[in-house]
């Protein structure tokens, strides 16, 4: 399923395509949040859908969260607004992203507002600890 668009007076159905150009978002997303969502946001600007990789880092050091819960917090928090514009896939625990020569793709910086530079996901793991919502 895709994400619907009123063009004239048809719906029209946002369908994945692999080759066109897609944004990546690479993250821990322990847990996914609103400066996660906001980044995205400008992410998917560029391209119109992006491939979101999720590192698999559950039980080192502190990401206390599995694939399939980091999954459904992402795609909860995305659907609704743009359902089938963006893929969910897990890799391995990348630290390094290396490229050799003129490959084809931009590695870039996005720039947000302060306050949402400012959201931690460290902080709020420590809340839902204190909440009693995460061991």
């Amino acid at each position: 399923m895709g994400t619907n668009h009123i063009k004239g007076d048809k719906i029209m159905t946002y369908e994945w395509d692999n080759k066109k150009p897609t944004a990546q978002m690479l993250g821990r997303w322990q847990p996914f949040h609103e400066g996660h969502y906001t980044l995205f946001k400008e992410i998917i600007k560029k391209t119109g859908q992006v491939c979101i990789q999720i590192r698999d880092v559950q039980g080192v050091d502190d990401n206390p969260f599995d694939f399939e819960t980091v999954k459904k917090n992402i795609e909860e928090k995305l659907n609704p607004e743009f359902e089938g514009r963006f893929k969910i896939m897990m890799v391995p625990n990348i630290t390094n992203i290396c490229y050799g020569r003129g490959v084809g793709y931009k590695i870039e910086e996005i720039e947000l507002s302060k306050e949402i530079q400012e959201i931690s996901a460290t902080k709020i793991r420590a809340k839902m600890r204190k909440d009693g919502k995460l061991k």
